[in-house]
């Protein structure tokens, strides 16, 4: 089945340089901010995690931004034990992209990964619901299961073994820290003339640049 016919027409807005400045990390905050408020958009914190396995062999998947440090920093939680933890273990490296759609936006990041620490990381878990909680310790993410009733007797053991609200945080279970060496903002234009500029880091500064559509 073809898709020759599925086009779109970006409208929305347009990239300056005059408009984005020169801190990426101030346009990235001013434009999900954008993207919160728009009421638009389910999760404008979704972003697709890009890694390379041990195999060489890319994978990516959905996951949600939960922070952005002072440094500039991109940092998100998940378990350390899944596909996405082996390839960071392999391959400290990532690369995020956000897409909003009704915004016509898209903005690229790629930088090295390390892991938060035990306090940070507790510190996060603490603020999620109890369920969510309960779930990190019933799921072995990315691991095979008989069907869906073998996953919610984990879920119920989990429950069990963990009464109240004190959930302490599993022992495979953690957050990541994306540096980023570079950052792409992207603006949709009519005829394919997208705008791009490129924000790559140089030591403690950042240098810009416009790329082709």
């Amino acid at each position: 089945m073809a898709f020759h016919e599925l086009r779109v027409s970006y409208r929305n807005g347009a990239l300056e340089e005059t408009a984005a400045g020169e801190n990426p990390i101030e346009l990235f905050m001013a434009w999900i901010g954008v993207a919160r408020g728009s009421g638009a958009i389910l999760e404008p914190n979704a972003m697709t995690l890009a890694t390379v396995g041990p195999d060489g062999r890319p994978a990516a998947r959905m996951v949600l931004l939960k922070e952005v440090e002072g440094d500039g920093s991109f940092v998100f939680f998940t378990n350390r034990e899944s596909r996405k933890g082996g390839d960071l273990r392999s391959h400290p490296h990532a690369a995020l992209v956000f897409w909003w759609e009704p915004l016509e936006r898209q903005v690229r990041v790629e930088g090295v990964v390390t892991e938060t620490t035990p306090e940070e990381t507790a510190a996060y878990f603490r603020t999620r619901p109890r369920e969510s909680r309960i779930g990190a310790w019933a799921s072995q993410q990315s691991a095979e299961i008989a069907d869906r009733a073998a996953l919610e007797a984990r879920f119920a053991a989990a429950d069990a073994a963990h009464p109240g609200d004190d959930v302490p945080v599993p022992p495979w279970w953690g957050g990541y820290r994306v540096a980023p060496a570079a950052i792409e903002f992207w603006q949709g234009r009519t005829g394919r003339l997208h705008d791009r500029l490129r924000f790559s880091r140089e030591g403690a500064t950042w240098s810009r640049a416009r790329l082709q559509p």
